[in-house]
């Protein structure tokens, strides 16, 4: 019933992200990986030019990469044409909270993409994961907000009905 899904969190450049994954596939056996390479420690916004890199040799690989990016538009094109299995654009600095900063880039993202659209990092309110499935995402990741809330079960049952609820609406 339990997916693990090996991370890159907390790596910084190209080389710790692809010795992680390689440890991971070796201890596990696992090619579902996710891939974020952060740009720096304060805003931990991703650093693309190093998870193109990354993605370009771990689909070659053989891997199935989840990419943790930017919400330009682009650079996600380019990510799925070198393989990407799934692309998670940012709504917002991780652990910000702030939620959905730029709906347009996302809908494009959204539109173009023919692979699973997630949305992660950002989202502050269950509000906000209602607006990234109405928009037509096919999910939404959800740590702080949940991680931080008063009430936590409480909070991820809220997220649970927002989902249901955007994606309804979609």
């Amino acid at each position: 019933k339990i997916t693990l899904l090996p991370n890159t969190a907390g790596c910084f450049n190209s080389n710790d992200a692809l010795r992680t994954l390689r440890l991971a596939r070796e201890m596990g056996g696992w090619k579902l990986v996710k891939l974020e390479v952060l740009g720096d420690k304060k805003t931990l916004y991703p650093n693309m030019i190093e998870t193109i890199r990354s993605t370009k040799i771990l689909v070659k690989e053989g891997f199935k990469v989840m990419v943790y990016c930017t919400d330009d538009p682009l650079l996600a094109k380019q990510l799925e044409d070198l393989g990407a299995s799934a692309i998670m654009p940012l709504a917002s600095p991780i652990g910000s909270g702030l939620g959905l900063q730029n709906k347009i880039n996302i809908s494009l993202i959204i539109k173009q993409s023919k692979v699973p659209v997630i949305v992660d990092a950002g989202i502050g309110t269950a509000s906000d994961a209602t607006i990234a499935m109405e928009l037509g995402c096919d999910g939404v990741l959800i740590n702080s907000a949940i991680a931080n809330a008063k009430k936590p079960i409480l909070m991820a049952k809220a997220f649970k009905d927002a989902v249901i609820s955007g994606r309804k609406s979609f």
